[in-house]
């Protein structure tokens, strides 16, 4: 094994495995609710309000949860927020499925993810030498779409042979091996807190970081409107008509081209003018979402979503890289919060975006409309962000 190699590291293994196990059963029980909640209502509103449900803890918390993350002792709060999911994840189980239970337990997921989230990104640097940490967070990226690959085709298929509640146990069972493995982690301790001990430190570093600031709006902008997933239910029941097991490789579309871009980008490309390849994947992005909107072909279809998941990632491996290698520790926590308002946030709010959108101009409209404008969103940032355009990395 490489001496530089991440997974020399014993709690990286760990944090790794729970990073993953958690995600899988978050991307399997995805698919779950959206089936149920079309199966029950067959509207593309309430689909889109999933996101609306998961995004408000973020906005409500994110800022409190990253100051947290800096001030405590991370490890816990990754377990306690764990055990939390995984009480979520038993109340799904054992009780009947309803449009109120289902938002009620995201919401409350998705409160505890809020805190975790700061806590287990900022722990990263902690377990593996800094080195190793460009490797380490593109392996992460790896398993990670790993997960999301499994999750939702696993998920298609035990909704199409067992229905809703297998993959209500799965997702059970996932976040309990998730909550085992941060038990297990001794990361390394975290800096002193050198200057400010305001929540609001965070949103300071990244107003006065111009080229964090640019990358993660390019980003949020990009996701908020290309956020075509949170329609998949319809388009694989009444436009492509492939049901159950359709939609999940729908759904593992994106996460299988992003897997095999993050396995790329881990053995074989090395990207030395990062802020010019951040821009063109973007729009690539866009274009993908464009052609996938107005496809008939389930395959078609498919090979569309693997180049959008292919394209994010770059996006999301060259981000994450930025702001782990240019924030000190002290202060990442809260760092780390503002970006997952940018970018987690952004998700789910481009899913709310896509399900009105999608009331007022059809579903097809919707998810066109949404390509066109991550590209315009692309020409904005390359015309007004010289720094974003310029941006260079060390090989």
């Amino acid at each position: 094994m490489d001496k530089d190699s991440p997974f020399r590291s014993r709690d990286y293994r760990y944090l790794l495995t729970g990073s993953a196990t958690s995600n899988l059963g978050l991307q399997m029980l995805n698919v779950a609710v959206g089936w149920d909640l079309y199966q029950q209502t067959r509207s593309a509103l309430v689909l889109g309000n999933v996101g609306f449900v998961q995004v408000a803890p973020f906005l409500l918390f994110a800022l409190f949860a990253g100051g947290f993350a800096d001030k405590h002792d991370r490890r816990h709060i990754m377990i306690l927020t764990q055990t939390l999911i995984v009480l979520s994840a038993a109340l799904l189980l054992v009780a009947p499925s309803s449009v109120a239970l289902i938002y009620a337990c995201l919401f409350f997921k998705a409160t505890a993810r809020s805190f975790q989230g700061p806590a287990r990104m900022a722990t990263l640097p902690n377990v593996v030498p800094p080195s190793a940490l460009r490797a380490a967070i593109t392996w992460h990226s790896s398993v990670h779409e790993i997960a999301n690959v499994s999750g939702p085709a696993a998920a298609g298929l035990l909704v199409a042979a067992a229905g809703t509640k297998a993959v209500y146990l799965a997702h059970f069972l996932s976040s309990a091996v998730a909550l085992a493995s941060f038990f297990l982690l001794k990361p390394r301790a975290i800096q002193a807190p050198q200057a400010g001990t305001s929540v609001l430190e965070g949103v300071r570093f990244v107003r006065n970081n111009k080229l964090i600031f640019s990358a993660l709006s390019l980003d949020m902008f990009a996701v908020l409107f290309g956020g075509a997933t949170a329609l998949l239910p319809i388009y694989a029941v009444d436009i492509l008509q492939v049901g159950a097991t359709g939609l999940g490789w729908l759904r593992a579309a994106p996460s299988l081209g992003a897997m095999a871009m993050a396995l790329l980008l881990a053995n074989v490309l090395v990207i030395h003018k990062p802020g010019r390849i951040l821009l063109w994947s973007v729009a690539g992005f866009g274009v993908a979402t464009i052609v996938f909107g107005v496809s008939k072909s389930f395959w078609l279809s498919t090979a569309m979503l693997l180049f959008v998941g292919a394209l994010d990632n770059i996006s999301v491996v060259l981000r994450h890289s930025l702001v782990q290698t240019e924030t000190p520790d002290w202060v990442r926590g809260r760092v780390l919060a503002v970006n997952n308002i940018f970018i987690s946030c952004s998700n789910q709010l481009g899913a709310v975006e896509s399900g009105w959108a999608a009331a007022i101009l059809g579903t097809v409209g919707s998810v066109v409309f949404g390509g066109f404008a991550t590209i315009a969103v692309v020409g904005f940032f390359a015309w007004r962000f010289t720094g974003l355009r310029r941006w260079t990395m060390a090989g």
